[in-house]
């Protein structure tokens, strides 16, 4: 069974939008993007190239796609991370598109999650879904996330798209690895593990 991995980059405050540009995601008049780099160092990038060696495909939504398509096939061949950006098989999650042109790529067809919980049972590697908030949350929804991998980076932008917005189901997860970089950086990966306990002191 293949694994759905949520590989997201968020601020203090859980802000997940446009961390690389501010022309990424104006969405809702939000002003703060490109607030990831400020922010970033060394070993974040280390801990995201490790997120690729067990996996062999992205699962993105419309809007994620568009970016990584208008960007990587043009990128630094140099960048270590445009052959594999590339090469890597790409799922693409969208009403409204009918093709998807950037290579090895393909548009799933009917509903999302019954086109997930198929892609789920297929042969081949760990799927990461890389940004696309409002995908992650459909698949949150509907418990076909096994993992979560997080940079939590030091600062608060205060409004914007949050990863585990309201109205998420209430989870307990299992830490895998947690670590803080130089930078400040929380890089955690955690694992859905029913749900919480609560009690009292």
């Amino acid at each position: 069974m293949r694994k759905i991995i949520v590989c997201t980059f968020l601020t203090l405050d859980g802000v997940m939008q446009a961390p690389g540009g501010p022309e990424e995601d104006a969405e809702s008049g939000f002003e703060h993007g490109g607030w990831q780099k400020p922010v970033d160092d060394e070993e974040v990038g280390t801990a995201i190239a490790g997120w690729y060696e067990s996996s062999d495909a992205m699962l993105l939504g419309r809007k994620t796609y568009d970016i990584f398509a208008s960007y990587w096939p043009t990128a630094d061949p140099d960048n270590p991370f445009t052959e594999r950006m590339n090469s890597m098989h790409k799922y693409v999650a969208s009403r409204t598109l009918t093709s998807v042109e950037w290579q090895n790529s393909t548009l799933l067809e009917g509903d999302v999650v019954d086109a997930v919980r198929e892609l789920k049972t297929t042969d081949g590697g760990n799927i990461n879904v890389v940004g696309s908030g409002d995908l992650a949350q459909t698949l949150m929804r509907h418990g076909l996330v096994d993992e979560y991998r997080l940079t939590i980076h030091p600062v608060i932008i205060g409004t914007g798209k949050r990863l585990f917005a309201d109205g998420a189901i209430p989870t307990a997860l299992e830490p895998v690895s947690v670590s803080t970089t130089k930078g400040g950086t929380i890089v955690g990966v955690y694992r859905p593990n029913g749900k919480p306990s609560y009690d009292s002191y």
